[in-house]
């Protein structure tokens, strides 16, 4: 009776494993959904629609994008985290919502390592110092020199509280053995206003977030938080070109994500698709105008990010205090 069993085991097990390959060879036979944390019309939204237009014609069938924000992204991830984890159903993230949130929070509703899987990397920024353009501020060193001399007078504003541009400019400020003051707000719209008027002294901001006041001459960028300048400003120096602190990098990346147990020949054809989409010319040109570096890493390569990131975020929202519940 026990060598049966075993026999229907092993057969039950192979026949698993033979339809695996088999539903990758076919994937996708429908249309797929991607579900978003982001508002429709931001910058993450507006990147990953032009992907998923060319990722339509190369996969042959329909890519949509179902947006879900609020709530830290919760909404959107449990979700996809639920869904069976066969390529339909795919997550759009932030270095927030997995590097960043499990520090922040306390309890969440999702773990990162055990409910999804890194499909591909989309693009990755840096940010730029900005302060008023007819503040007193003019320089890097004019910021530190500021804040040296007036220990919690100088102001920095971010969007959230533990966010990728608090943590950044918190960075700044330990690398520089200054004491600033934090003041977050709700809303990009609301801080670079601040920033412009002189409200709050300087923010870390990205091209797409505050590009029209730095066009307008409402802004103006002192150095970008990266190893090397951004091709959409070259002018614009690095931190450590501009006098400021060597190693202080500060950025963001948004990935595209699948349900955990997603076989791996269906996430690596995902990926081609990605990395296929970002090579076109068109899509190059429209992120250089956000200010966007393409970013199609696989999936070991992204997870290997995410393993990297999440210790050092973890360490930057323990010296702020930073805490979201």
């Amino acid at each position: 009776m026990q060598i049966k069993r075993l026999a229907a085991a092993c057969t039950l097990i192979l026949g698993i494993a033979q339809v695996a390959p088999a539903a990758a060879q076919t994937f996708p036979e429908r249309p797929l959904r991607i579900t978003s944390p982001f508002p429709a019309g931001s910058g993450p939204d507006a990147v990953m629609r032009m992907v998923a237009e060319k990722m339509s014609v190369s996969l042959k069938q329909p890519v949509l994008i179902d947006t879900k924000p609020g709530a830290n992204g919760f909404i959107a991830i449990e979700a996809v985290k639920r869904m069976p984890p066969n390529g339909y159903e795919l997550l759009l993230a932030d270095v927030g919502h997995i590097s960043i949130n499990p520090s922040l929070f306390k309890k969440m509703p999702y773990d990162p390592d055990k409910d999804l899987a890194p499909v591909s990397g989309l693009y990755r920024t840096a940010f730029f110092i900005a302060v008023g353009a007819d503040g007193p501020i003019k320089s890097v060193k004019d910021l530190i020199a500021a804040a040296s001399a007036a220990p919690g007078k100088v102001t920095y504003g971010s969007n959230s509280v533990g966010g990728p541009l608090h943590l950044g400019a918190a960075q700044f400020e330990a690398a520089t053995g200054t004491r600033m003051l934090h003041v977050p707000y709700k809303e990009m719209s609301q801080l670079y206003g601040s920033v412009a008027t002189g409200d709050v002294t300087w923010g870390m901001a990205s091209i797409a977030s505050a590009g029209p006041l730095l066009s307008g001459g409402k802004l103006r960028f002192l150095a970008i938080a990266d190893k090397t300048r951004s091709p959409a400003l070259p002018n614009v120096p690095t931190l450590e070109e501009a006098g400021g602190p060597k190693g202080v990098e500060a950025t963001t990346w948004v990935g595209l994500f699948a349900p955990k147990g997603t076989p791996a020949a269906i996430v690596n054809t995902l990926n081609q698709a990605v990395a296929a989409a970002l090579k076109q010319e068109d899509i190059a040109q429209r992120m250089a105008t956000f200010g966007f570096n393409a970013y199609p890493v696989g999936p070991a390569q992204l997870a290997e990010v995410i393993r990297a990131d999440t210790p050092r975020y973890a360490e930057l929202v323990k010296r702020t205090g930073a805490s979201a519940d």
